[in-house]
């Protein structure tokens, strides 16, 4: 029984006890009125309407009526049979996102009921106890989340997805799927973040080793012995802030959930199978949509970031390593020889002690000091012997 027809019934049986109350002249008209919940007038009314008609004349004629607001039988039919052809599995919010872009105009509300109703989308279990959130950064650009995620995004196929969000709105301001996640995705994250919107001013991530050393096990990190990430974050003058639990990521833990169950339906429905396609539908159409959906307006007006103004971003978000130049001119590296060519400021480098750089990329450049003096590809190619300052 619905709530309205028991609420009917209910008024039914209240009104008997007070009228019949009012008949034998215990209760006056005011006090039989007050005893229902209404004024003396609508008492009246009920009284007439009672005394023509009996009960059947209290009942209340717009539990007969048909909503003119109500949706077409077969508009429900053709969004239902939609969903089931080719969104099964999809959540009511995230259909309902897909729903608007087509350009449906029903409500979050109808469109859920009608899902349930065709139990197509089970009901939400009840929420557990309520606890107080951390409360999110003021401004844009104080805080940067960044986490990976292994999950199937497509199918028979583990990536990870590598997520780089504003603390203060939840704009993700970088999407991109790797093979594995390591200090080269993490700097290609800070890196979209510094090229489109400018530095930031602190950066909180899991304890992951690509972002941190820990000594032991479930401990604390050591801030003293940064990882090459965490140097090149000390380059830009970027605190580093670590998360000691899953609850502490509250927030991007929510995120990827989200991400896990939306992300791999919209890449099936849009028959995508490969990395680099799966890369491009996040750039194009799934982040942006996403933002758009979820992001939260900051609580001030302002902004933290600053614009970037210190050269090239390849050469400080990267990876660097010391050595000393052989009696060949060469530096070894990983297995590499790279061969020094000649210059006008040194007739060799014998025993100098260099560094090598090695970008996002995957390609290598030596400097010594400030001074870049040679740049070669991932296998150890020279490219260029230009020489430049370097950040």
């Amino acid at each position: 029984m619905r709530r309205t027809e028991l609420l009917q019934e209910i008024r039914q049986m209240r009104f008997e006890e007070a009228y019949g109350g009012w008949d034998s002249g215990r209760l006056t008209q005011a006090e039989a009125a007050r005893l229902l919940g209404v004024c003396e007038r609508t008492f009246r009314r009920y009284m007439a309407r009672y005394e023509a008609s009996g009960l059947e004349g209290l009942i209340d004629l717009r539990l007969e009526q048909v909503s003119h607001k109500r949706a077409p039988v077969d508009e429900v039919m053709q969004m239902t049979e939609h969903y089931r052809q080719r969104h099964e599995g999809w959540s009511a919010k995230h259909f309902y996102a897909w729903y608007r872009r087509e350009g449906g105009g029903r409500s979050y509300t109808w469109v859920k009921s009608r899902l349930q109703e065709a139990k197509l989308v089970p009901k939400a279990k009840a929420r557990g106890t309520h606890r107080k959130r951390r409360d999110r950064s003021p401004w844009p650009g104080l805080m940067i989340h960044q986490d990976g995620s292994r999950h199937e995004w497509v199918a028979g196929q583990k990536w990870d997805l590598i997520v780089t969000m504003d603390d203060a709105t939840n704009e993700h301001y970088s999407m991109f799927f790797v093979a594995e996640e390591g200090t080269a995705s993490s700097l290609q994250g800070v890196k979209d973040v510094i090229a489109s919107r400018g530095l930031f001013s602190s950066f909180y991530s899991d304890r992951g080793s690509h972002y941190w050393y820990t000594p032991e096990a479930g401990g604390k990190v050591d801030k003293r012995n940064p990882t090459q990430f965490g140097r090149a974050m000390q380059r830009l003058g970027i605190e580093m802030i670590a998360a000691y639990s899953p609850q502490a990521r509250g927030r991007s833990e929510r995120m990827f959930r989200t991400h896990q169950e939306r992300l791999p339906r919209e890449l099936s429905l849009a028959g995508i199978t490969d990395m680099s396609q799966a890369n491009r539908y996040l750039a194009d159409t799934y982040r942006p949509t996403f933002n758009a959906e979820f992001m939260q307006p900051p609580m001030e007006e302002g902004s933290a970031f600053i614009s970037w103004i210190g050269g090239p971003l390849e050469d400080i978000l990267c990876e660097r390593f010391e050595r000393q130049v052989g009696a060949d001119n060469c530096v070894s590296f990983e297995g590499l020889k790279l061969q020094i060519p000649a210059d006008r400021y040194r007739c060799h480098y014998v025993k100098v002690k260099v560094s090598v750089l090695r970008r996002i990329d995957g390609s290598l450049a030596v400097c010594h000091g400030p001074r870049l003096l040679a740049e070669y590809a991932s296998n150890g190619q020279l490219r260029s012997g230009n020489q430049k300052a370097v950040a």
